[in-house]
């Protein structure tokens, strides 16, 4: 958002007509756009009414109702923290016993209001000037949050009472493409993890592909999952990590929080693997990045179906709420013709195909599979034991 549209939309009439917008209707913008102009507002001030009206709309599913009161950019929303992560991360600092907390990169503020939420005294920063402003519009509720324009890193942390500290690091480029090299985020990976040495209790939030070489020894990473999909990489020191240095996964689902934490904090553990049995589990994804496949299946009492493979396989039924479970109707090799013979005898006209391990696109394979049936049947391809398998599954 350019600093025009956003001085015109802090405006008492810019603010009124943000408020008085109908629900965002994409079908009816350019209508609602050319009637505005009409009544004679400022050509500006619509568009930037109207596209606040869209990212909120989309803003709904990582902040709920609170979304209507708040303001966006685009990339601020796609970085934001969902509020139910942002509470975990806030409520480390409170059971750490952290009293005031810097943000140092707030970006629109969804952490520091999670922090602030909870009674913390929050200080916010952000080194752009027009974020850092609808950053403060959106802690407006909460007078124990500040808001500043500037480098965290230059914060006098020690002068500012700050007993905690955290940062979210940029990792795209000022033209959208994703950074992989923590030395190219922004900040600098080095030069926030220094900081642990000012202010012991520091939290990070890092994109969850990072891999585990490069993180330090001494942290407690833990990759996060909201109702399956894997948002984020937090890494936690100090105080911050009761858990202390190592791996875990927090899976939030359905409202619920489940934790997996690693048995072996040095390396990754995995069990046996074996024939497939009765029932097959899909961990989570937070579990497999984590690389807490193993410790799954010593809790559903289970082997992987391949050394390689992040499926595991048991005789015996354990519903987790950290992985999918499914009952193994069949198996057989991988090939096309008898693929093909076994789900027309069964009328299957409509097929999920799940895969892991294996070269084979499922968009390709349904169209050689020339399905015609009534009937629905879900197969996952992998391997088995280094060969290559199909198993017909259904939820358990």
């Amino acid at each position: 958002m350019d600093s025009e549209g956003l001085s015109q939309l802090l405006s008492p009439t810019g603010w009124a007509l943000l408020s008085a917008l109908p629900p965002y209707d994409e079908t009816r913008t350019m209508a609602l756009s050319e009637r505005l102009r009409e009544e004679g507002l400022d050509p500006v001030l619509v568009a930037a009414a109207l596209t606040q009206s869209r990212l909120r709309a989309k803003a709904v599913a990582k902040f709920g109702d609170f979304a209507g009161g708040m303001l966006f950019t685009g990339p601020g929303l796609e970085q934001a923290t969902r509020l139910n992560v942002a509470a975990h991360h806030a409520r480390r600092f409170r059971d750490a016993g952290s009293t005031r907390v810097a943000d140092l990169t707030c970006g629109i503020g969804a952490d520091a209001m999670a922090f602030a939420g909870i009674g913390l005294r929050v200080l916010a920063t952000d080194v752009d000037e027009a974020t850092a402003a609808i950053a403060t519009v959106n802690l407006r509720h909460f007078p124990d949050a500040e808001v500043r324009h500037g480098d965290g890193l230059a914060l006098d942390l020690e002068g500012e009472g700050i007993d905690g500290v955290y940062a979210d690091p940029a990792r795209r480029t000022s033209s959208g493409s994703r950074v992989f090299d923590p030395s190219a985020y922004e900040p600098a990976l080095d030069r926030v993890l220094e900081l642990r040495e000012r202010v012991p209790a520091l939290g990070l939030k890092l994109g969850p592909g990072i891999p585990h070489s490069a993180l330090p020894l001494d942290a407690h990473a833990q990759w996060v999952s909201v109702d399956g999909d894997v948002v984020e990489l937090g890494l936690w020191f100090g105080p911050l990590a009761p858990e202390g240095s190592g791996r875990s996964a927090l899976v939030l689902r359905d409202g619920q929080a489940h934790t997996i934490l690693a048995s072996n904090p040095d390396g990754i553990y995995r069990p046996a693997s074996g024939a497939v049995g009765a029932y097959l589990y899909e961990p989570d994804g937070a579990v497999i990045r984590a690389g807490l496949v193993g410790e799954l299946a010593d809790q559903v009492r289970g082997r992987l179906v391949d050394p390689t493979i992040a499926y595991v396989t048991s005789d015996v039924l354990t519903p987790v709420p950290t992985a999918t479970a499914y009952r193994v109707l069949d198996t057989m090799p991988f090939g096309l013709k008898r693929l093909k013979t076994y789900l027309r005898e069964r009328d299957v006209g409509r097929l999920t195909i799940k895969k892991r391990g294996t070269a084979v696109v499922p968009e390709q394979l349904r169209r050689q599979l020339d399905l015609q049936g009534s009937a629905f049947a879900t197969i996952i391809l992998t391997r088995v034991a280094g060969s290559q398998q199909v198993l017909v599954v259904e939820a358990a």
